[in-house]
């Protein structure tokens, strides 16, 4: 079968007069390819469009899956698009047969054949679209992929936290239901036990009032005297319960007073009894703050996603800075890094879609903290979060206190794919996603960068982003 026959059945060129679909045969070159065998490979200079005519081709980037094309496909360069070089391998998956026509007879074929450009043209703006899409997607995926990470590492800490106080709770209980038994054993007076009711009860208001704040080493001090103590009184294992009666405030005086009302004999067990049901309320109050933590972070998830909300709103643009903060809490605290805000609190919530927003934040955000640690451990780290009114509406400024980003590179940092990370650290997808985002809220994005002092400027109008 001839070229031309080939092309008059492909719908792009369908239709086309037959002296115009002539001269585009000749113009054609066709090649055979057997499975797995490269049409072209990343980097090469794109200069020639392909039309697959027969088999499957399937077209990756750094061995990650980006499309496939089948028989009908027009692939490769196209006229006036600004590609110089092929940013994707293409494969044979199946055995194929394409034809190519080189970038060099593009003007004539313009002049020759205006509805085919047409055609052609249509087509990149299809491609410009879906590749945006694609790049859009492959980014919210990476950055889901580190908030899942940092939200698993930050969910983990209180839930073992609960966990653990949890079984304890429930071996402490047991302790103190058999130290009641023994307690239950003695024949005391109703006068002693009223006396250990009593100290039970201010024992343990003593302990959920807020303690004292002492020295450790005085803290060691009164766990030792208090231990010397309770071993002199032959109290088992005193030297395990002093430290929960040093932190509840109790001393070796109020210690003299229980052994003058109550005896010798039913200390310990009253002593054991007492420390476990501190200890036990220790424990509940660790699993309060653990799944409260919990809380805190599934609240500031929803918030971050907009969850169960409308994709466009008003946001307040604090709340999205605070929430991010608190999601990426975790690379925050492993890379030491102290955050410092200074928010305008008086700012008017602004119309803008706010999930997306907030991946602007997670993007420099995360961008700062890795800049900042790559500057070494002994160097200051802190991430600087403003917020303050601007002519434009309101101004968002993330700064770092990081190397900062030379200045023959600062005209790229925007590019799909380029990026200053080592390789394997970084997509390069990051800040062009943080400039479309940007750009589609009618806002501005600027950077002012230097050694110690790197900052992005992000200004946003108040209006709604489609007016």
């Amino acid at each position: 079968m001839s070229l031309l026959e080939d092309l008059r059945k492909i719908s792009t060129f369908a239709g086309l007069p037959e002296d115009h679909l002539a001269w585009l045969a000749e113009q054609g070159h066709e090649v055979r390819l057997a499975p797995g065998e490269v049409l072209t490979r990343v980097g090469d200079p794109a200069d020639r469009m392909f039309v697959i005519l027969e088999g499957e081709m399937q077209f990756r980037r750094d061995s990650s899956f980006v499309s496939t094309a089948r028989a009908g496909a027009v692939s490769g360069l196209l006229p006036f698009s600004r590609m110089t070089h092929f940013p994707v391998t293409g494969e044979a998956v199946t055995a194929a047969r394409v034809a190519w026509f080189s970038s060099s007879i593009f003007p004539e074929m313009c002049q020759r054949m205006p509805p085919l450009i047409g055609r052609l043209v249509a087509l990149l703006t299809d491609r410009v679209r879906e590749v945006t899409r694609m790049d859009e997607q492959r980014e919210k995926l990476a950055s889901l992929g580190k908030l899942s990470a940092g939200l698993a590492h930050e969910l983990n800490n209180p839930a073992a936290a609960a966990r653990r106080a949890a079984a304890g709770l429930g071996n402490l209980l047991t302790a103190a239901r058999e130290n009641n038994l023994r307690l239950n054993q003695f024949a005391l007076t109703s006068q002693q036990r009223e006396y250990i009711a009593r100290f039970e009860r201010d024992t343990g208001h003593r302990a959920f009032e807020a303690p004292v704040s002492i020295a450790a080493l005085e803290q060691s001090d009164r766990e030792e005297k208090l231990g010397a103590w309770l071993e002199a009184h032959q109290v088992h294992d005193g030297w395990k319960i002093a430290p929960v009666f040093v932190e509840a405030g109790i001393d070796n005086r109020e210690m003299d007073s229980l052994v003058e009302h109550i005896g010798l004999e039913p200390l310990g067990e009253v002593l054991g009894r007492v420390a476990a049901l501190l200890t036990a309320a220790a424990l509940v109050r660790e699993i309060e703050h653990s799944t409260a933590r919990i809380s805190d972070l599934v609240k500031a998830i929803k918030e971050y996603s907009y969850m169960d909300q409308a994709p466009e709103q008003e946001v307040d643009l604090h709340s999205g800075l605070d929430n991010t903060l608190t999601i990426m809490g975790h690379k925050i605290k492993r890379g030491s890094v102290v955050v410092r805000r200074e928010y305008d609190r008086s700012l008017p919530r602004i119309c803008a879609w706010g999930s997306e927003l907030n991946q602007v934040w997670t993007n420099l955000i995360d961008n700062a903290v890795d800049a900042m640690n790559a500057n070494g451990a002994g160097s200051a780290k802190q991430l600087t979060v403003r917020t303050a009114r601007d002519p434009m509406g309101v101004l968002v400024e993330i700064a770092d206190t990081g190397p900062g980003i030379p200045k023959e590179m600062q005209g790229r940092i925007y590019d799909p794919f380029f990026t200053t990370k080592p390789v394997g650290e970084g997509t390069g997808l990051g800040l062009d996603a943080v400039s479309r985002i940007v750009r589609k809220h009618r806002g501005d994005i600027r950077l002012d960068s230097k050694p110690g002092d790197t900052r992005f400027q992000v200004r946003l109008p108040l209006s709604r982003p489609h007016q």
